[in-house]
């Protein structure tokens, strides 16, 4: 059996979803500042989740800068770490559960697991998704993420922009391989519609049932009800006396096919015309036989 169109898109999102968040988890490049006062125009500080980097173009990049402003112990900061952390761990939940389920390796894969993983990959991506939203929420908000006072610019760097991404791209992987759900389910409705009840089902509606005496019907009711034919009583005596007497038989019909009846009867029809014309001459004119 060839692999569902929606478990291979979703075998395919969701790695590419997992690597992009977890770019974007350890890259520092959640925001950039820039235009800081008494320093080179083109210095520019790059503020991650863990790590803050300061670059300029005539040097090299150093990371390890020190946290003068509390930006580490802001409160988006602190969720989005917990939360990106944990969308990684589930993240590669599902996709061991994916990879169990598809099974490219079998003939037919397990739908059931496949459609457990992809609401695993979802829930991945709304957790990744979460502290993204949040943290750009308050990108240019001083008092929840510290910075400098004007002109300090503050601007989204490409750490945010993998991280919407990424959880983009788990949340559609998610939802592909959670519609392997529809032939678990159609399959799952298909037996149960043949297996026959385990036990009778109990009415809505309370039945008492009463006995109440027969009533006395007259016998041309009482033994004819019910739509069945039973002998009155002065017949049932009469009905087991045997008949008395022998059948009689039955001549066999003349076949007017044979031969010798035809004949037999042309005989007798000829001799009964010339008796009936000899006796006809004698009584009224003379036969040719007298003149």
């Amino acid at each position: 059996m060839r692999t569902p169109v929606v478990m291979t898109l979703g075998m395919v999102l969701a790695p590419c979803g997992l690597l992009l968040n977890l770019t974007a988890t350890l890259a520092p490049g959640w925001r950039l500042v820039k235009g800081f006062l008494n320093q080179p125009v083109d210095v520019e500080l790059y503020q991650g989740l863990w790590d803050m980097c300061r670059e300029q173009s005539s040097r090299e990049r150093q990371c390890g800068q020190q946290d003068v402003w509390g930006y580490f112990e802001a409160e988006p900061v602190r969720v989005a770490r917990g939360l990106m952390v944990t969308s990684l761990a589930v993240t590669a939940l599902g996709l061991l559960l994916a990879s169990l389920g598809v099974r490219c390796w079998q003939e037919e894969p397990r739908f059931a697991l496949a459609g457990l993983s992809g609401a695993v990959l979802f829930a991945a991506g709304l957790l990744s998704l979460i502290p993204v939203s949040w943290y750009n929420h308050f990108l240019a908000d001083r008092s929840v993420l510290p910075a400098d006072a004007s002109p300090v610019t503050v601007h989204v760097s490409y750490s945010l922009v993998l991280g919407y991404l990424g959880s983009c791209l788990l949340l559609l992987g998610g939802f592909s391989l959670a519609l392997s759900f529809a032939p678990w389910c159609e399959e799952r409705c298909r037996r149960r519609r043949k297996e026959p009840p385990r036990s009778p089902r109990r009415s809505s509606v309370s039945i008492v049932h009463v006995d109440w005496p027969e009533p006395a019907l007259p016998p041309a009711i009482k033994y004819y009800s019910d739509g069945r034919h039973r002998p009155r009583p002065h017949d049932v005596a009469n009905a087991g006396k045997p008949k008395a007497g022998f059948p009689l038989p039955r001549p066999q019909p003349r076949a007017y096919t044979n031969q010798m009846d035809v004949l037999r009867g042309e005989e007798a029809h000829s001799a009964r015309d010339s008796a009936g014309s000899a006796g006809s001459c004698h009584a009224s004119l003379p036969c040719d036989s007298d003149l």
